[in-house]
């Protein structure tokens, strides 16, 4: 009877422990979720002021004479056409240079890179370099690109531009194509090579297609990154007053970061106006590209 009793006062004071630490948890668990949604909400609220303040006053300035028209002196007759060509030419050049390295790189890393000291060391720099400030870059392609390789590569060209900015980006390239290449179960491998498929045409067959919604979602953040870059370009050399558009990789450039900010370093009023349709006019572009890599990568999940 006394053990009996003695059970249950037992039992009794641990159900009356753990009320008080559930109820507790609870509480701390709610207490997160409001602060994540405040964070969350803060952060969209910020972006819609900013988005907002940036269209009431550059969609007025918008026209086809905006888009079409070079540079000048006054701003209501300035306009955005080399810096826009400039833009795209840019961001074709550095989709062609950076998606194949880096896709490459982190198949080799991930499936054939054996996993010794070399290895991780190259891992480990990669990651470090992701966080690496864009000036940097910059001054590395100002004295690669621009000085020590200037007779092959132009100079201060945009073919320069792009890689350098190619640089910039490809460890968020990397890192994202390893971490889909992570997530493919490994019995895909093991029944690959099962049926005796060689590691190339598991890669080729499996893990890639696979992987490849994965690394399309980094190598749209990583585009949208190099193409609102301004810092590297003013290092290496982009114009920021050019009457005439770019017509091939060896020639001088503008972009759209670069005009824009020309335009703000003005105190004309108009200027800002201009500036302010410049950033819709950039933003434009970030959607349509980034729109076109989603839709390639949805069709490459729906085959998947």
């Amino acid at each position: 009877m006394t053990q009996s009793t003695t059970g249950i006062s037992q039992r009794d004071r641990a159900e009356a422990d753990f009320k008080p630490s559930t109820s507790r948890r609870h509480a701390l668990d709610w207490a997160f979720a409001v602060l994540v949604f405040i964070a969350t909400m803060t952060g969209l609220v910020v972006l819609a002021v900013l988005l907002v303040d940036i269209a009431v006053d550059g969609v007025p300035r918008l026209s086809w004479g905006f888009i079409n028209s070079f540079p000048s002196s006054f701003p209501e007759n300035a306009g955005v056409y080399p810096a826009l060509l400039g833009s795209l030419f840019l961001l074709l050049l550095i989709a062609l240079l950076s998606v194949p390295v880096g896709v490459g790189a982190a198949i080799y890393l991930e499936e054939y890179a054996p996993d010794n000291w070399l290895t991780r060391i190259i891992e480990i720099n990669i990651s470090n370099l992701a966080g690496v400030p864009s000036i940097i870059y910059g001054l590395l392609g100002l004295a690669l690109f621009v000085n020590y390789l200037g007779p092959i590569t132009g100079g201060k060209s945009v073919l320069s531009g792009a890689l350098t900015l190619t640089l910039l980006i490809l460890p968020i390239i990397i890192i994202a194509t390893r971490e889909a290449l992570r997530a493919i179960p490994d019995t895909v491998r093991e029944g690959g090579f099962a049926l005796g498929a060689t590691r190339w045409e598991v890669v080729r067959s499996h893990l890639l297609p696979m992987a490849l919604p994965g690394a399309l979602t980094g190598t749209i953040l990583a585009l949208s990154r190099a193409i609102g870059e301004a810092a590297p370009l003013i290092v290496v050399g982009a114009a920021t007053y050019i009457t005439f558009a770019p017509d091939s990789p060896f020639s001088e450039y503008s972009a759209l970061p670069i005009q824009i900010f020309s335009w703000i370093s003005q105190p004309q009023e108009g200027f800002q106006i201009d500036a302010a349709a410049g950033i819709v006019v950039l933003m434009a572009v970030l959607i349509l590209a980034n729109s076109f890599a989603i839709w390639l990568r949805n069709r490459y999940q729906r085959r998947t």
